[in-house]
C-alpha cells in the first residue's frame, strides 16, 4: 500500500539518511510511502524492474527458483540498502525474485527516476555501487556456504544475517520458510534448530526465533557470516540497530 504524504524529518533507510539536503529535496516528490506485508513480491523473476524500494524496517529476501518450483535464498535486503538495485544500473529484467520476508515499512520510487539521480550524484552512485558489491559477495558466499557447510552452521549464519537486517533478536520465521530459504528439508531444520536451542543459543517455538547468546551463535556459524559482515564494515555499510530480546 502506497501513499504520498509529506516526508519524515529523518530516515531510517541508510541510503536516504546519507543523502545531502539537496539530493533529498530532489527525491522527496518521487518517494511513495509503503507498508510491506510478509510474502509481498517486490520484484518478479524475468519481469521488468519498474520500481526500487527503500526499506525503513523489515527485510526482503532475494531467491532463485528452480524448474521444479524449489527456491533458495541468495540475498537479503534491509534498511541498509535498495531492493531492485541491479535494475538501477540497467540490469532488467532479472532471473531472481525478491519478496518481503519480514513485514515493515519504507518507500517506493520509480526506478528510472532513481537511476537519473545516480547519474547526477557521484556520492549516491558510490553508495549504491558499494551495496551492489556487497550483494554480489553475499550471493557468492551463499552459494559456497550451501555447498560446503553443515546445516547447523548455515542456520546460525542465516539467523545472524536476518538479525542484522531486521534489527531485533526476535525473528518471526515459520518452519517451512526456514527450510525453503536454506534449500533443505524441513526435518533438517528441525534438527539444526533443536541443536542450537539445546546449546542455549536460541529459543525456537511456533515460528518465533529468539537469539539468546549472540557470541555463541557467532561461534556456531560458518566463516561466511564474518566474511560478509567484515566486508560491509570495510565498505562503511551500516545495518539496523538491534533491539535485544528480554
Amino acid at each position: 500500500m502506497a501513499s504520498t504524504n509529506g516526508p519524515p524529518a529523518t530516515y531510517k533507510n541508510r541510503v536516504l539518511a546519507g543523502l545531502s539536503p539537496a539530493e533529498i529535496r530532489r527525491l522527496v516528490p518521487h518517494l511513495s510511502r509503503m507498508t510491506f506485508k510478509q510474502g509481498q513480491t517486490l520484484a518478479a523473476r524475468n519481469k521488468k524492474i519498474v520500481y526500487a524500494y527503500l526499506l525503513e524496517d523489515g527485510m526482503a529476501s532475494v531467491v532463485i527458483t528452480m524448474r521444479n518450483g524449489g527456491t533458495v535464498e541468495v540475498g537479503v535486503v534491509g534498511r541498509e540498502g535498495v531492493v531492485s538495485l541491479p535494475g538501477i544500473f540497467g540490469t532488467s529484467p532479472m532471473a531472481l525474485t525478491t519478496f518481503i520476508q519480514a513485514a515493515g515499512h519504507g518507500f517506493r520510487i520509480d526506478a528510472e527516476r532513481l537511476r537519473a539521480e545516480v547519474v547526477r550524484s557521484p556520492s549516491l552512485r558510490r553508495s549504491l555501487e558499494a551495496l551492489l558489491h556487497l550483494q554480489i559477495l553475499l550471493m557468492a558466499q551463499s552459494a559456497a556456504c550451501n555447498r560446503l557447510h553443515e546445516i547447523n552452521q548455515r542456520l546460525a549464519r542465516w539467523l545472524l544475517t536476518c538479525r542484522e537486517r531486521v534489527g531485533s533478536d526476535c525473528l518471526l520465521l515459520k518452519h517451512d520458510f526456514l527450510a525453503q530459504m536454506l534449500g533443505t528439508r524441513r526435518s533438517s531444520v528441525t534438527l539444526a534448530a533443536g541443536a542450537l536451542q539445546r546449546k542455549g543459543l536460541i529459543d525456537y517455538s511456533r515460528g518465533k526465533v529468539t537469539i539468546r547468546d549472540l557470541r555463541g551463535l557467532e561461534a556456531a556459524a560458518c566463516e561466511c557470516y564474518a566474511v560478509v559482515r567484515d566486508e560491509a564494515q570495510r565498505l562503511g555499510i551500516v545495518f539496523g540497530t538491534v533491539v535485544t530480546a528480554a
